[in-house]
């Protein structure tokens, strides 16, 4: 080798280079970063050309680089420091999160804040100028009533007191952001940790973090891994990559050490093994650099974008955020040199567009129905102020027949101001800022509790959606089956064994052919390791398929090791990977005699039918006919087959050393083979499936599984796990069998069609990814039957990647999941179980519950004061209910009610009832009927109080008091009441289906407990002790306890309502519905159009500007933020070319 590159100098003779030899590089490395990286952007025959001119060959840049490209690095810390400080870590440092202080200035953008602040500045203003007339009788009798002057002086309070609840809103909102952002880091760092890559170091194969990879590691790449860093290819067998995310070309490209051997960091592997040694990481790699001039163009774009947002309003704030999201994603799909530059441009523009993803169940309602209550909130705010002012007007100078004085302006624009105050209070109250509150808290909690249950969340919608799902698409191996693979039946030398044979019952030449077929044509990355601990099973590394027939020659008695130490990974002549289409696996190796051998092995029926011969008892070869085939298949592979063994067939084929084949003629090298076995592995059924199967079914959800499995052998599987049962109609089917009944002539695929098939349809075998894909989109897109299903799909594969984005909620393996898989899905099962998916249903369902409880709390609130505040105001021309008052119960009570309701853990119950499905709406008849049931009771003892109040505790009306009067016993003992009838109702809330006992469980969520005796225990606190900014005067022990017995009759009041059958109640609707058939489908909208949602059409028109601010309440008026802010921050951060190292997903 040293004389090649030797000879290479002479050739070309380069004077820097010969320097470059002499002199050694920083820390005696023989390459700087900047050749590295100048060598990483060059591609095929050039880069080779670099190569040779710079390097030799690879294993010269192995060399300067100081590692061995069998050996790998020698582990050792120092070494591996010293990399990262001269080539950098393998790590893209994410984007600065925001800041406290900028989250709370985000919060006061909030448009209804912004009005009580200035109402509140105002009342403070006017409260402290006193004009000199201000006691004349001119003014009339609005001015009388204070006190004293210490009264009369604090007017200033009330203004105060706003100001001080807004502050107190905006940092309760400021600190909620910033524990989501700080989740969302968490939940980011999480997946970071989970993704490993193999390398070899000390010439061991070991499995490190992506982050822990430096230059000159020498990493082993095999199908369907995403790979983490650039390199360079020592060794490949038939690699095929697609570089589509860095280049826009969707054909694979063929690697290999002779052609191309330049391998880029956010590619996926499709097919074919390999070593590379690693030549750049992080930030100077092609996909980090990339990055870098993402983060570039995102500040300058921040900076247009500050600019634009003065000329749009705050309207489209979030839009522009939206797609300047999805304009990173654009960007990073765009092709690093492209010929025709400009168009692809435009089409990436075009393509910034699109809308990520529909919206999610949960979003399309709560977005409805936030519209609704924002319209209804807005008149009724606006009706109010307008009664109030003109009843003041007409009493003032009509009725009393007052002329408009100059010296009384200030003391009119107070109460205008009050009157401004009240309305925008009633206002505050309408709208459920609490709404997307409580949806956070709800999913954040959710999402940290699944971590416990095995399920890593990647889409924080996914775990909401996974509580409607109807359907669920599992995998068979790994989910289904425990994925520990063992050979229990062969068929050797004409006899079929039903247990492992005595080593001595083969004949010799049978049993090497055996041992070398199953060593060498099997990934050298698979092994079988001696078990951890003793008594233990031994440890299988790698394909678990392949795992199974190593040991079924270690059962022999035979050893794999000593014929791949005999036979090396490099010194073999070629290889055809497995992939899904092929089904089977080959390797060439060159014989001493100069002839070669190919082993192959495979699905038995389709190696099969590649025999011409067979081994018979003495080794020697027989005749194969297609009679002798069907033969076999009846006696030997479908009785395996029927027993729920996979069944594999070993075969071999010998060349001659006269004339070599061509070798990419792959039909015509694997054929006319020696058949040599078949065996039968078993993987057994998990022990816990099949009750989760049944739980399942019992709570709606139709399992199918879908594998590439036989048809008998994947019948028998469905029924142990209670898939299918005897006297059942379903129905099971091959892929080949699927498509023909789904196609036309023309052969393209038709919905009525599929829509016969697949609600009968449990078990699909012998599938292709697109099968798979084609039967999640035909249940998605199906219209028939009650309801429109969700669908939920499994997958490991590279190849399921299609069919688990496709799908509704996308469920990728932790441990046996390629990176591509990962990549694609929206949950990580990080023990590769199907319980865990039960798990992930019964957190759906709670998520779903846990808002509809909110919303049944909170509306009941809402429904009473805006009531209250309204009749009130028209009535006694002030509210009952002052705004600070309605702030603590609104904003305050929100903020905690969403913490207590959302956090309540699931339970088993969850799965005795049907999926809600798409079109169920949020607020369900029963739900109503308590919402207005309480509502009745609340507003009747209220306006008891208002009216009659004083005559029952015998003190001091309330009403008709003037401005700046001090706080009156009867006003408190009416907010007081209110309260405490709130928080009972808060009990009551827990249940949503009509259930009798409210306390059931409440002590399993310390949270609610914590919450409500906190509440109480502020509430005493502002009574006895709020005065004046609460206006609130103390109450004596006996008002208190009359206070308390009226909240407790909520309880009682509920069991009345319970008692109600919700049938007859036919007149109550139901509201919250998801978006109409109409709308879901337009997710097949032309590639360049732009999807509008109607709410969000509604939304646009003025008047709503009020309460669609630019942070709390649009939030939840644009279909919460939040969880877009989940889907265009995470997805695209943890997204293709980040998780390259960053390991960012």
């Amino acid at each position: 080798m040293g004389d090649m590159a030797n000879s290479s100098i002479e050739f070309h003779p380069k004077p820097q280079q010969q320097q470059q030899r002499e002199v050694p590089h920083v820390g005696g490395f023989g390459c700087t970063l900047a050749e590295l990286r100048s060598l990483m952007e060059l591609r095929g025959a050039e880069a080779l050309q670099k190569i040779q001119e710079a390097y030799g060959d690879v294993s010269g840049l192995c060399r300067r680089l100081k590692t061995s490209p069998t050996e790998g690095l020698a582990d050792n810390t120092n070494d591996l420091e010293k990399r990262r400080q001269i080539y950098g870590q393998n790590f893209i440092p994410p984007k600065q999160p925001k800041t406290f202080l900028q989250l709370v200035w985000e919060a006061l953008q909030d448009v209804t804040l912004i009005i009580l602040e200035v109402a509140a500045i105002v009342s403070l203003g006017l409260s402290f100028y006193a004009p000199p007339g201000e006691e004349s009788e001119a003014c009339g009798n609005v001015s009388g009533g204070a006190e004293d002057e210490g009264e009369a002086e604090a007017g200033w309070i009330e203004g105060a007191a706003i100001l001080l609840s807004v502050i107190c809103v905006v940092l309760v909102t400021a600190f909620n952001d910033w524990s989501k952002e700080k989740q969302f880091r968490g939940l980011q760092s999480r997946i970071e940790q989970e993704q490993k890559f193999t390398v070899i170091r000390n010439g061991q194969l070991l499995q490190v973090p992506v982050a822990a990879l430096v230059v000159g590691d020498i990493a082993q790449v095999k199908y369907g891994d995403l790979l983490p860093a650039d390199g360079v290819l020592i060794q490949g067998n038939d690699l095929k990559i697609d570089e589509s995310s860095l280049t826009g070309e969707s054909d694979h490209v063929r690697k290999s050490a002779d052609k191309d051997p330049m391998l880029l960091s956010g590619t996926h592997v499709m097919e074919g093994s390999g070593r590379m040694v690693v030549t750049a990481v992080g930030v100077n790699s092609q996909t980090g650099i990339i990055f870098t001039l993402l983060g570039a163009g995102g500040e300058e774009e921040e900076k247009k974008e500050k600019k634009g947002k003065q000329q749009d309003g705050a309207m489209d704030s979030s839009q522009t955020r939206a797609k300047k999201q999805d304009g990173a994603v654009a960007m990073e799909m765009q092709p690093l040199k492209s010929a025709e530059g400009g168009e692809m441009e435009e089409r990436e523009k075009k393509k910034a567009n699109i809308p990520k993803k529909e919206k999610s169940v949960l979003q399309g309602k709560l977005t409805k129905l936030a519209v609704q209550i924002g319209k209804a909130g807005l008149v009724m705010s606006a009706i109010t102020v307008i009664i109030l002012v003109l009843y003041f007007v007409i009493e003032t100078f009509v009725v009393d027949g007052r002329v408009w004085l100059a010296e009384c302006t200030p003391v009119y624009v107070q109460y205008f101001v009050k009157f401004f105050i009240i309305g925008v209070t009633v206002l505050v109250v309408a709208v459920p800022e609490g709404l997307p509150l409580a949806v956070t808290i709800s999913l954040a909690y959710s999402v940290k509790k699944m971590m416990k249950d095995n399920n890593l969340v990647r889409h924080l919608d996914a775990c909401e959606t996974m509580g409607n799902a109807t359907a669920i698409c599992s995998d068979k191996t790994g989910t289904l089956t425990t994925n520990r693979m063992t050979v229990v039946q062969s068929y050797l030398g004409d006899t079929h064994y039903k247990e492992i044979p005595a080593p001595s019952a083969l004949t010799p030449k049978i049993l090497d052919l055996l041992v070398h077929a199953i060593s060498i044509n099997s990934a050298y990355t698979t092994k079988i390791l001696p078990p951890e601990k003793e008594g233990a099973l031994p440890r299988q590394v790698g394909n678990k398929t392949e795992c199974a027939l190593l040991g079924f020659i270690l059962d022999l008695k035979r050893d794999f090791q000593p014929v791949r130490e005999q036979i090396p990974e490099d010194k073999l002549y070629k290889v055809y990977t497995f992939n899904s289409v092929r089904k089977s696996m080959s390797t060439v190796i060159r014989m001493p005699d100069g002839g070669f051998r190919l082993f192959s092995k495979g699905a038995s029926e389709i190696l099969l039918k590649k025999c011409t011969n067979i081994l018979n008892s003495n080794g020697e070869l027989r005749g194969f006919r297609p009679r002798d085939r069907d033969d076999m298949v009846k006696k030997i592979i479908e009785p395996m087959a029927c027993d729920g063994l996979r069944t594999i067939c070993i075969a071999y084929r010998d060349f001659s050393a006269i004339q070599e084949p061509n070798w990419d003629n792959e039909n015509e090298v694997v054929g006319d083979l020696t058949c040599i076995a078949v065996v039968g592995i078993e993987d057994p059924v998990r022990p816990e499936v099949p009750e989760a199967i049944r739980k399942c079914q019992r709570a709606g959800i139709t399992v199918r599984m879908v594998t590439g499995d036989n048809i008998n052998t994947a019948r028998a599987i469905a029924a142990k796990c209670g898939i299918i049962h005897p006297g059942e109609d379903f129905l099971c089917l091959e892929g080949k069998e699927f498509n023909r009944r789904i196609r036309n002539e023309k052969g393209e695929i038709e919905q009525e069609r599929l829509d016969k098939v697949w609600p009968k349809l449990r078990v699909l075998a012998r599938s292709s990814p697109t099968d798979k894909h084609t039967l999640v989109k035909g249940i998605i897109d199906s219209t028939t039957g009650e309801q429109r299903q969700v669908v939920a799909v499994t997958g490991d594969g590279t190849n399921d990647g299609p069919a688990l984005k496709k799908a509704d909620v996308g469920f990728a393996m932790g441990i046996a999941g390629t990176d591509v898989a990962k990549e694609a899905s929206d949950i990580i099962l990080t023990d590769d179980n199907f319980t865990s998916i039960v798990k992930a249903v019964m957190w759906g369902r709670n998520v779903y519950d846990s808002i509809s409880k909110f919303l049944q709390f909170q509306l009941t609130v809402n429904v009473v004061a805006v009531i209250v505040a309204f009749t009130g105001a028209c009535i006694t021309q002030d509210s009952p209910l002052k705004a600070v008052q309605m702030l603590w119960v609104n904003l305050i009570m929100d903020t905690f009610a969403s913490l207590a309701l959302a956090t309540e853990p699931p339970n088993e119950s969850l799965l005795l009832r049907k999926p809600y499905g798409r079109d169920k709406p949020l607020i369900s008849r029963t739900m109503m009927k308590n919402i207005l049931g309480h509502a009745v009771y609340q507003l009747t003892i209220i306006f008891t109080l208002l009216f009659v109040g004083e005559l029952f505790f015998d003190i001091d009306s309330g009403r008709n008091a003037p401005l700046h009067s001090p706080p009156s016993e009867h006003y408190t003992i009416i907010f007081n009441t209110f309260v405490m009838m709130q928080l009972f109702n808060e009990i009551n809330a827990r249940k949503i289906h009509g259930e009798r006992n409210v306390f059931d469980g409440i002590f399993s969520n310390p949270i609610f407990c914590t919450i409500v005796l906190g509440t109480f225990g502020i509430q005493i606190v502002i009574v006895q002790f709020g005065g004046k900014p609460f206006s609130c005067s103390p109450l004596s022990t006996e008002q208190w306890l009359w206070c308390l017995f009226v909240g407790v009759g909520e309880l009682v009041w509920g069991q009345v309502i319970a008692t109600i059958p919700t049938s007859q109640l036919k007149c109550l609707k139901e509201a919250g519905h998801g978006p109409g058939k109409d709308e879901m489908t337009d997710e097949e909208l032309a590639e360049g159009e732009e999807e509008i949602d109607h709410a969000e059409r509604e939304l646009r028109r003025g008047q709503i500007l009020w309460f669609r601010g630019l942070n709390r309440i649009q939030t939840q008026a644009t279909a919460p933020r939040f969880l877009d802010l989940v889907n265009h921050k995470i997805a695209p951060r943890i997204s293709e070319a980040c998780t390259t190292f960053s390991v960012a997903k």
